[in-house]
């Protein structure tokens, strides 16, 4: 089966469960083809958890949940060495974090100090403990979702930490069709259950290399750098787009154009992704009266196409 078949196949597939949520569908498999990690911001009850699930199962990877609370400790989450008398010394216990899919489910209900255990695991794929380093499973993929911050007992992530998720998306409420499926049709977390994984551990490293083979034109490059460059001018935001920004976004693109079947990148898929990956990374000026997603998308207006 060609990539672009077997691609078309884990987006039926995750549709059947996750109904009526193409576009977020979309770029969920685009964040985990580029390598990256995904931040899922929505009020509870939305379908982020079945989503997630979805995700690992499909993808036939090995998955993990931690419920983030307040109370929840770094070594909770990473692991902890335990004095066995048996053999006479210290055993390591790993976490959930060593997983290949990890669910960081409603982050930001966790204290800083937890949250910050993920730094590393996300930008290294690794993790040091009681000072040696041990490395995390192949591909390493976090999706965290999290709370709006005007609920109560929720941390704000700090911009370190905002800055490792490659994507932020929102699903949203169904329309109306798609909730009459909801209401009408299975119940999604049995549907899980029935989900087959499509692609093997091997398959899905050689399509994410695919991914960095995708090819991006010199007059791309000119449109990537001057919308980069916009997002620093002073007009749009109080902060720019720091160099890794730009080659995150750069890979969500190539990942974009990779699921539409070309082996180049379009303007189309720059901007597909554009408020997904910078968003959550900027903040607009002040007195501009949008949100960053709207201020993303009217930057963006202004700035021409190559």
């Amino acid at each position: 089966m060609q990539t672009r078949q077997k691609l078309q196949a884990l987006l039926d597939q995750l549709n059947t469960v996750i109904v009526g949520k193409t576009d977020q569908v979309r770029d969920c498999v685009a964040c985990l083809l580029a390598g990256g990690h995904l931040l899922i911001e929505d009020v509870p009850g939305v379908g982020k958890t079945t989503l997630a699930h979805a995700l690992a199962t499909t993808f036939g990877l090995q998955f993990s949940r931690v419920q983030f609370t307040a109370d929840l400790m770094p070594s909770d989450l990473i692991g902890v060495s335990v004095y066995e008398r048996g053999r006479e010394g210290f055993v390591f216990h790993p976490g959930p974090v060593f997983a290949q899919v990890l669910l960081a489910d409603e982050i930001n209900r966790a204290s800083p100090k937890t949250q910050s255990a993920l730094l590393e695991a996300m930008e290294e794929k690794q993790v040091t403990v009681e000072g040696e380093t041990r490395a995390l499973p192949q591909p390493f993929f976090v999706i965290a979702t999290q709370n709006p911050h005007d609920q109560l007992g929720t941390f704000a992530l700090p911009e370190s930490q905002l800055d490792r998720f490659l994507m932020r998306i929102s699903i949203g409420y169904p329309d109306r069709a798609a909730e009459r499926v909801l209401l009408s049709g299975a119940d999604r977390r049995e549907m899980l259950d029935h989900l087959l994984p499509l692609l093997s551990n091997e398959e899905l490293q050689a399509i994410q290399q695919q991914v960095l083979a995708v090819h991006a034109s010199e007059p791309l490059l000119d449109y990537l750098q001057a919308l980069i460059a916009a997002t620093r001018s002073g007009r749009w935001f109080v902060q720019g787009l720091s160099p890794r920004a730009g080659l995150a976004l750069l890979r969500a693109a190539k990942a974009q154009a990779l699921l539409a079947g070309r082996d180049y990148v379009a303007p189309d898929d720059v901007q597909s992704v554009l408020p997904q990956c910078i968003a959550h990374r900027l903040i607009p000026v002040g007195g501009s009266g949008r949100g960053a997603v709207e201020q993303v998308r009217a930057m963006a207006e202004a700035v021409p196409l190559p």
